[in-house]
């Protein structure tokens, strides 16, 4: 991973250490920030850096993607590189194969809003309790919706068509388990507002039961969800209320809530909501053909289900920052080895 050219992305190409990055931060007037760094991403390299430099970069929360750049073949990191965004060392093993430090340039580049705010969001949320860090992403998420590079999404987008499901949610009692089934295989269980008011409303009697004593989360069809239903994307009347809907129905906050334990069974395409409300449950199982990937960012947005407090839960805020900015899909082995899942098998329960 060595250094990318820096025409015409200014310093984002450049790779320079914490003590350089330092001294050009200092020297500029906040202003300038943008002429100095028209792809606001600063590449950090990791072999050449003092741990006291590379913490106060981090502590100086500059307006830019903070990429650590190193050889993935050294066993450790040196001390304050956890306090960047992304160690692409990290995530070497996928990385080598795809998604490198110019993939990154070019998808900060395509949305530089929504890049800065995904970075400060999952900083500030790293140490806050889970239903507060849930309402930081809703605000932040709300923010992006009325931001240019989503109307350009929009803009830019077909038009899609909503087909609501007439039964979004299957609910099956079995004794004391509970099982819960996304049932829209006609459009590979895209996540839309009648699939999660069902969820919200099935996990709060399952709490309120003291005769379930587990829920199971499974999806019918090919793909356990796609994602949000970009047919009602950017529907609501307003970002505001948007919000209030959001922190008011949200599934993962009713599982951080409690209640009985959750088991979510991924198979297939586990993308957006499809992977970000199953990784709040206790336990997640997972079939060999299963991936995860999130794609907000290609839309102006950040992740708005949850994933940038339960995915980083699970594998960290730096790995999380990552799988965003990259767009990449992270196959099912990758995912248990990182923690997301806890389990590969054979077979999900699907029915």
């Amino acid at each position: 991973m060595g250094e990318v050219s820096s025409t015409p992305t200014g310093l984002a190409g450049e790779l320079l250490t914490a003590a350089t990055a330092l001294e050009v931060l200092d020297a500029l007037e906040p202003a300038a920030v943008p002429d100095v760094f028209p792809v606001p991403l600063l590449a950090v390299d990791l072999d050449r850096s003092r741990p006291d430099d590379l913490r106060k970069l981090a502590a100086g929360r500059p307006p830019l993607v903070l990429v650590g750049v190193g050889d993935p073949s050294r066993p450790t990191r040196p001390d304050g590189a956890g306090a960047l965004d992304v160690l692409l060392p990290e995530v070497a093993e996928v990385a080598e194969a795809g998604p490198g430090l110019a993939e990154l340039i070019t998808a900060v580049r395509r949305n530089p809003i929504a890049a800065v705010t995904l970075c400060g969001l999952l900083r500030l949320s790293a140490g806050q309790p889970a239903l507060d860090a849930l309402v930081a992403e809703s605000l932040a998420y709300s923010t992006l919706l009325a931001g240019p590079e989503f109307a350009r999404w929009q803009a830019t987008s077909p038009t899609r068509t909503y087909r609501p499901s007439p039964k979004p949610l299957v609910v099956k009692r079995e004794g004391g388990r509970l099982r819960l089934l996304i049932n829209r295989p006609e459009v590979r269980n895209a996540y839309d507002t009648a699939t999660r008011d069902a969820l919200v409303a099935a996990l709060r009697a399952a709490r309120a039961d003291p005769g379930v004593n587990d829920i199971h989360l499974e999806a019918v069809g090919a793909a356990f969800g796609a994602g949000g239903d970009l047919g009602q994307f950017g529907t609501t009347p307003d970002p505001a209320t948007a919000h209030l809907i959001r922190i008011g129905c949200a599934a993962g906050a009713e599982i951080v809530r409690g209640g009985p334990p959750v088991t979510a069974h991924l198979h297939g395409a586990c993308v957006g909501a499809g992977i970000e409300v199953p990784a709040f449950a206790a336990r997640v199982v997972a079939t060999p053909d299963a991936f995860a990937a999130l794609p907000e960012l290609g839309m102006g947005l950040v992740p708005g289900a949850g994933g940038t407090v339960s995915i980083t839960r699970r594998m960290g805020r730096r790995r999380t920052a990552w799988l965003v900015l990259s767009g990449a899909r992270l196959p099912a082995v990758t995912a248990q080895r990182w923690g997301l899942v806890d389990e590969i098998v054979e077979q999900v329960p699907i029915g």
